[in-house]
């Protein structure tokens, strides 16, 4: 049996493993908070305006699923708005169905809230005349069994976050579906 005489290195360092010292781990766990702590306002920002962004998704997709519901059955639907509540929903006419299996209602994030607009009896000015008896007295987006929609619904709804932060959501130019309209207030190009 022979033995190896001379420079005795670890078999780990001559393949070029190393480990991290306490004080390397602490620094690089510093150097992480400190970016955090920097880029945290800006993402707060970010995530307020997904917020805003992701509930106007959800309203836009309920509209055109109202729509596509009311031509496959034939049956008239509502989109209905609770501004007191900031809650919103989708139902069938009660006059056609007393109840409705596939009813949906979904609640604003406490920081979101959301106006009825019509531009065409007094533009700017904040109205509700477009109610259902069938959904409480509440303003309302008829869709006809036709896929077509009720002179009496909302030409726009804003969904609002703060002063500035809003997005609308209204009737197209031809008056058939609703559309993201994206910020009223942006200025236009």
């Amino acid at each position: 049996m022979t033995l190896a005489i001379g420079n005795n290195r670890s078999r780990s360092s001559s393949i070029g493993f190393r480990a991290f010292t306490l004080i390397e781990l602490i620094l690089v766990m510093a150097l992480l908070m400190i970016v955090l702590a920097v880029s945290a306002p800006s993402l707060q920002g970010f995530f307020k305006g997904r917020n805003l962004d992701s509930e106007a998704r959800r309203l836009y997709s309920l509209t055109t699923y109202a729509q596509n519901r009311a031509v496959s059955e034939g049956v008239p639907m509502l989109v209905w708005f609770d501004t007191r509540q900031n809650t919103y929903g989708l139902r069938a006419a009660s006059s056609y169905m007393q109840v409705d299996p596939k009813a949906v209602e979904f609640t604003l994030d406490r920081d979101l809230r959301f106006e009825i607009r019509n531009a065409q009896l007094m533009p700017g000015v904040l109205v509700s005349p477009f109610v259902d008896r069938a959904v409480g007295n509440l303003p309302t987006i008829r869709f006809r069994p036709d896929g077509s929609i009720a002179e009496t619904s909302p030409q726009s709804i804003w969904l609002m976050q703060g002063a500035e932060d809003v997005i609308a959501i209204g009737l197209n130019t031809n008056n058939i579906r609703y559309e993201i309209l994206g910020n009223p207030y942006a200025p236009r190009r």
